[in-house]
């Protein structure tokens, strides 16, 4: 995904944007499942090869299969998910590597040495290879209301949907436990074992964390939290209405900067564009920084404007993922993170 942005970005040029959270590409929704109107079904603790398996997805999409999917495909940060969940996908497409060959932050625990990656960039999408995998179904996430699915590119699509079905789990405005709970979902009926103890341990920490972010909230109300993501020629700040984990630390009364709207037009309505002699535009206590790999990362910024903020002087920059990984396991350390700031934090804006 490029860092850099046009002048006049294009939605997809948003989209794919690394450091940004501006998403809203003009991809059509993939598949050719049937859609209804009633709730996810789902087999949940049935083996992987039993069926039959059907699930509704948050397009509305319904896809059903005489067995439940073996040959899963999806993009990194769900293949991560499932695999805190047991599942096991056979291949996946989005950020997987770095360039050291070390798994990508977006991988978690996945060895990606045994998946088949597609395409490890944005745009980037090996149809052949992802036929040779005779694909039971694909699992990306939605970062618009149009049903676009995540890193699926535009100019393969259509083939890509004639291969396989797929399932799309929205991460667009709502709260990180809704998308939270449709992954718990969504691995359940693929056979995951819900009832084992790392992954009722894990939702119970969950909860814990939650708890202990809103208490620290509430301790530290007059201490600003500003969102940012780093490239060579701007300084991002993402806004808060969009983004599941920002909409959910918010709702737990974390006290966020928040360009207004007229700022985060060009961004989509995400976030705003500044340049790095304006980075200072926002007074903040604590700085979270995008951590994915397409983006400049706190230690690397040379930026003199950057190092003169008071957050940075102070030690008070923290990382911050945009992408979650959808389970309650990946995500007790983003509020543990935040909530150790924020009790740890000084005045300093």
């Amino acid at each position: 995904m490029p860092n850099a942005r046009a002048a006049r970005p294009t939605r997809r040029g948003i989209l794919a944007a690394g450091g940004a959270l501006g998403l809203g590409a003009v991809l059509a929704a993939c598949g050719d499942e049937d859609t209804g109107s009633g709730g996810s079904a789902s087999t949940g603790g049935a083996s992987a090869g039993s069926g039959p398996w059907t699930f509704k997805d948050d397009r509305g999409t319904t896809v059903k299969l005489d067995k439940i999917p073996a040959n899963i495909v999806a993009f990194t940060g769900v293949g991560a998910a499932l695999h805190d969940y047991g599942i096991q996908v056979k291949g996946v497409f989005g950020p997987t590597r770095t360039a050291a060959g070390k798994a990508d932050v977006q991988a978690g625990d996945m060895d990606v040495s045994k998946v088949t990656v597609l395409g490890n960039v944005w745009d980037e999408f090996n149809v052949e290879k992802y036929a040779a995998l005779a694909p039971d179904v694909l699992i990306s996430t939605m970062f618009d209301d149009a049903g676009t699915l995540w890193y699926v590119p535009e100019a393969s699509k259509d083939k890509i949907a004639k291969l396989a079905p797929s399932v799309g789990v929205s991460v667009y405005d709502r709260q990180l436990t809704a998308p939270l709970q449709r992954m718990w979902e969504l691995a359940e009926s693929l056979g995951a074992d819900m009832t084992a103890a790392a992954v009722t341990d894990a939702k119970k920490k969950f909860e814990a964390a939650a708890a202990r972010l809103r208490a620290a909230a509430k301790a530290k109300p007059g201490i600003k939290v500003m969102a940012g993501s780093a490239s060579a020629e701007l300084f991002y700040v993402s806004g808060t209405d969009l983004s599941i984990d920002l909409e959910y630390f918010k709702a737990l009364g974390v006290n966020f900067v928040e360009p207004p709207a007229s700022a985060k037009a060009q961004g989509g309505g995400w976030y705003e564009s500044l340049s790095w002699e304006n980075v200072d535009k926002y007074p903040a206590d604590i700085i979270m920084m995008d951590d994915r790999s397409s983006t400049i990362q706190p230690a690397d910024i040379t930026e003199a404007t950057w190092k003169k903020l008071p957050a940075v002087k102070a030690g008070q920059v923290i990382a911050r993922s945009p992408e979650p990984i959808l389970s309650y396991a990946k995500c007790v350390p983003l509020l543990e993170t935040l909530a150790e700031a924020l009790e740890k934090a000084k005045k300093v804006s």
